[in-house]
């Protein structure tokens, strides 16, 4: 399904496949010869966008979104896996994220990084080139310490001034109603797409 969000269509090379139960909604830009699989989702918010490269490959279920604060670009040759969840994040060239990783807001992953099953990359966090996150592993910070998820006090000293809360949401992480705030600012912005249309319509 192409979906026109706030007025933004996506642009759809030519020659790039989408598969009919894929969602591909707003402010989205695919290259040649990308490929968007079956129940893949690409949501582009008001004012965020995101690029996907040329010979881009996203896998059946994978999450692609961005948002205006926090645009998403992925370059050319990258490959999404299955369930994969990628949200306002750059990925350089010839990145691999695997079935079920998670990439947050503000990472950067470099040429030819590989983000294997299940790992995670948190949000503000430089993934070198080549470089790798194993199997269920953390990277956190910038440059990125890369952890197992064991390490949790050593992963939080990092994470906690990242503030996610903040960064993602603009909500203190300490403002007593923080989650009332969260909630109420993202159905706020969410629906907004009450209005969406079909872009072939």
């Amino acid at each position: 399904m192409i979906l026109t969000h706030a007025g933004t269509s996506p642009d759809i090379h030519p020659d790039a496949w989408i598969a009919p139960d894929a969602t591909v909604c707003g402010d989205v830009v695919i290259g040649a010869g990308a490929r968007v699989m079956h129940g893949a989702r690409l949501v582009g918010e008001a004012g965020g966008r995101i690029e996907l490269g040329r010979c881009c490959i996203v896998m059946e279920n994978a999450v692609i979104r961005a948002g205006a604060r926090h645009p998403c670009r992925i370059g050319d040759h990258c490959l999404i896996g299955p369930g994969a969840h990628v949200v306002g994040a750059t990925l350089e060239d010839q990145v691999f994220v695997a079935t079920g990783a998670a990439v947050f807001h503000g990472a950067h992953l470099g040429r030819g990084s590989e983000i294997r099953v299940h790992a995670v990359v948190h949000v503000r966090t430089r993934v070198e080139a080549g470089a790798v996150v194993p199997i269920g592993w953390v990277a956190v910070g910038d440059p990125a310490q890369i952890l197992p998820p064991d390490r949790h006090d050593a992963i939080w000293s990092v994470q906690e001034p990242l503030d996610f809360p903040q960064w993602v949401y603009g909500v203190a992480r300490d403002e007593p109603a923080a989650m009332v705030e969260v909630t109420r600012g993202l159905s706020e912005r969410l629906g907004v797409h009450g209005g969406d249309t079909d872009a072939g319509s």
